[in-house]
């Protein structure tokens, strides 16, 4: 595994209002469409960095977020994560696979490896969505995070905070992975993106006038939807 990426699913009726707050709150532009209905598209950082952050209109269901694992051989990967418990799911020239827990990811060959800065902002803040964080009821917590620890080859570390752990990033990686344990004892796997923000107040006013909501607010962190309704974090730490 050598990049690993994150791409926002959104089905159609919102995509647009997606792509257009997403673009707003990372200053990144989206790209020209591609696929056969022009349903993915990138959010493209500047400075010639590598993207970890695109986007995906689909047919329906709530919008979530999946991984794209970034490898030299997809199938061979593939058979490696069917063999850490993984399910394949389809191959339209990428491994579509799905981990123990339920989440959805890929396996696919595009290169990158230049991480992208920061966006700096009019008030001099700076913020990036630099982590996914995996959300995973305690019935399948071990096996699931265990599986990606694995498949990754990432160390495992703890946290301040009890529920949580994480894998620590190797240099020149763009995104973080956190493994959250939920209270729920059953369910799916899934996933949230988390912003990494110098200041997270001026950043819940900006994310606010682009039309996020705020859902809770943390100690460390606070917990907005978007203007589909996907939730997502303005964390306290520091970006990059």
């Amino acid at each position: 595994m050598f990049w690993l990426s994150a791409f926002i699913d959104v089905p159609g009726d919102a995509f647009e209002e997606s792509v257009a707050f997403w673009s707003a709150v990372t200053g990144w532009p989206p790209s020209d469409r591609r696929g056969v209905d022009g349903e993915f598209l990138t959010l493209v950082p500047p400075d010639d960095a590598d993207d970890h952050l695109r986007m995906q209109r689909i047919g329906d269901g709530e919008p979530r977020v999946h991984l794209d694992v970034h490898v030299p051989d997809p199938r061979a990967a593939a058979a490696r994560a069917s063999a850490l418990g993984a399910t394949e799911v389809a191959d339209p020239g990428h491994v579509v696979m799905r981990s123990p827990g339920g989440l959805t990811f890929c396996l696919v060959t595009h290169p990158a490896s230049r991480p992208a800065p920061p966006s700096r902002w009019a008030d001099l803040s700076t913020s990036l969505v630099d982590q996914v964080c995996l959300d995973v009821p305690r019935a399948t917590y071990d096996l699931e995070t265990g599986f990606w620890q694995q498949l990754l080859g990432w160390d495992r570390t703890g946290s301040s905070f009890a529920e949580f752990e994480r894998l620590v990033r190797p240099e020149g990686q763009a995104l973080r992975l956190l493994l959250q344990r939920l209270d729920d004892e059953d369910g799916p796997a899934r996933a949230h993106l988390d912003v990494a923000c110098s200041s997270r107040d001026r950043e819940v006013v900006r994310h606010a006038s682009l039309g996020a909501r705020v859902v809770d607010e943390r100690d460390a962190w606070t917990v907005l939807a978007d203007p589909a309704g996907m939730r997502y974090c303005l964390t306290d730490r520091a970006p990059g």
